[in-house]
């Protein structure tokens, strides 16, 4: 691999690391659309390019979410008791997306993508005030909120902030808590979606040398040795803004990555 690749996979991790730590997205957001270009340029197979770049950064995550987590930990923000109640449904959905995502071509899984994070980017941005009354659900509302939660992070390959963080701040959970609830979250969707990725792709045709199954050895060393070092840079960066400016930062992220997966599903 020439250098000048590895230093874009390295700025590409640091860009990840950063905005898991900073919004609670895990960093596959950013990834997804960044990796997609990379491994577009390389020549990948198109009808597995989307695959392979969710796979890759849903494998990431799992790296990235440990040293974001233990930051956010440090401020005392992570809500352990909805990560026990929300992490078995995790589990059991980061599996089941993978398959799905398996059954859909490159530009479907593209338009995916774009439609749940434009989604995502819509409802942070709306900030619609929570009732009063509004309190998170019981046990099995929890665990199957995370198994929603679970089934389109593993899908789209992102850490799962784009639809746990709008989810509990509507059920008036301090936005704070709620991003870094949210990192510690990755976790769990980035083991389940990963060993997904490497069974249902394992053997697949015309899958480049040095993959495991959709993930991409390579680009997953390149990309995380960078985002754990800048995860709890952005963690700590969130500790310091206000709320209206952290939403904002959100929202006009996702915007501009569901803009480029839209183009890349019709082009």
């Amino acid at each position: 691999m020439d250098w000048s690749l590895n230093l874009v996979l390295l700025a590409m991790g640091a860009a990840g690391g950063f905005a898991a730590g900073l919004l609670g997205i895990g960093g596959g957001m950013v990834l997804v659309p960044f990796i997609t270009m990379i491994f577009t340029a390389k020549g990948f197979p198109p009808e597995l390019v989307v695959h392979m770049a969710i796979a890759t950064s849903l494998a990431t995550i799992m790296f990235t979410s440990l040293s974001s987590m233990r930051a956010h930990h440090r401020h005392g923000a992570v809500r352990w008791e909805l990560v026990a109640r929300l992490a078995p449904g995790i589990l059991l959905g980061s599996w089941i997306g993978p398959y799905i995502g398996k059954l859909m071509d490159s530009r479907l899984l593209a338009l995916v993508f774009a439609a749940f994070v434009a989604f995502s980017a819509t409802q942070m941005l709306v900030n619609r005030t929570a009732h009063a009354a509004r309190e998170l659900p019981g046990k099995a509302g929890l665990v199957a909120a995370g198994g929603v939660i679970g089934i389109v992070a593993g899908l789209v390959g992102a850490g799962g902030g784009f639809i746990s963080v709008p989810f509990m701040t509507w059920c008036n959970v301090r936005i704070h808590n709620a991003v870094a609830t949210s990192a510690a979250l990755g976790f769990p969707i980035a083991i389940g979606g990963t060993l997904a990725n490497i069974v249902y792709g394992w053997g697949e045709p015309g899958l480049p040398p040095y993959s495991l199954g959709f993930v991409y050895l390579p680009a997953l060393v390149g990309i995380a040795a960078a985002s754990v070092l800048l995860a709890p840079v952005g963690a700590r960066a969130a500790h310091r803004m206000p709320v209206q400016k952290l939403r904002r930062i959100f929202a006009v992220v996702l915007y501009l990555l569901a803009a480029y997966m839209l183009w890349k599903a019709f082009h």
